[in-house]
């Protein structure tokens, strides 16, 4: 069975989100594979960090949301989180007055409260993964750097053991040398197995590390297909890659919903 045939490890379906009598995600369906990456680009507005939040359950909405199988409409954030689905949020959250050791350590909260007692060896997976923030690892958040500070953010979410991971805008702020650090990072864990929902701006590099990816806009889909398919689409790459549409005329055109 391959990613593209197993079942998937999300599927949204006909997902409404509104603010007031403003819908800002409008009848959104999409899928993520297991060991898959799957990115969502639009420009700014789209809707894309409020798909997140409805997916996450901390937004109210309409449709049908079904992880690892099973609806979780009914479950708090916190149940989510236990059964690994964890969101990276856009402005990191993190706890800046504590430590990066103490930080991380949260991001195992839940496996220890259920008496799980792996949680080191996950500790020690991140500090390898992530060896900047063994160096700084008594240092206080609130004292790395824009991309230490991203780093870490994505360590606690690991340190949860996501099966699916919500990564929205972790290249926001960041310098073009980081962004391209974060990325390899990023691609990196696909060899973990863990799926990812990568929510970006940066069209350009979400496309290159993804499998299949989505185009939001104004809270709608419009474009959809394998990611190297959506890069060659003239009005993708017109609109988000800044090429030129006669450039891409040869590439395939993904689906257009």
């Amino acid at each position: 069975m391959t990613a593209a045939t197993a079942a998937p490890v999300l599927a949204v379906r006909h997902l409404h989100v509104a603010y007031g009598k403003v819908e800002a995600v409008h009848d959104v369906s999409l899928r993520v594979a297991p060991g898959t990456i799957v990115s969502v680009i639009g420009p700014n507005g789209a809707g894309k960090t409020t798909l997140l939040g409805a997916i996450m359950g901390l937004l109210p909405a309409r449709g049908d949301v079904a992880y690892l199988g099973a609806p979780v409409g009914d479950m708090a954030v916190e149940q989510r989180v236990a059964r690994g689905l964890i969101l990276v949020p856009e402005r990191r959250e993190l706890f800046a007055a504590m430590s990066v050791a103490d930080n991380l350590e949260l991001g195992a909260f839940q496996r220890v409260r259920h008496g799980e007692r792996d949680w080191k060896a996950t500790l020690t997976e991140v500090y390898r993964r992530f060896p900047r923030l063994l160096e700084r690892h008594d240092q206080l958040a609130g004292t790395l750097s824009g991309g230490e500070r991203q780093m870490l953010a994505m360590g606690r979410a690991m340190m949860g053991k996501p099966r699916l991971l919500l990564l929205d805008e972790p290249s926001l702020g960041l310098a073009p040398l980081i962004v391209r650090e974060i990325f390899s990072i990023i691609s990196a864990l696909r060899s973990t197995g863990v799926a990812i929902l990568l929510v970006e701006q940066n069209a350009r590099a979400a496309l290159q590390v993804s499998d299949y990816g989505y185009v939001l806009e104004t809270g709608e889909l419009a474009i959809e297909g394998p990611s190297a398919e959506l890069a060659a689409n003239p009005r993708v790459a017109a609109t988000y890659l800044g090429k030129g549409v006669a450039t891409h005329a040869a590439g395939r055109t993904p689906v257009q919903r």
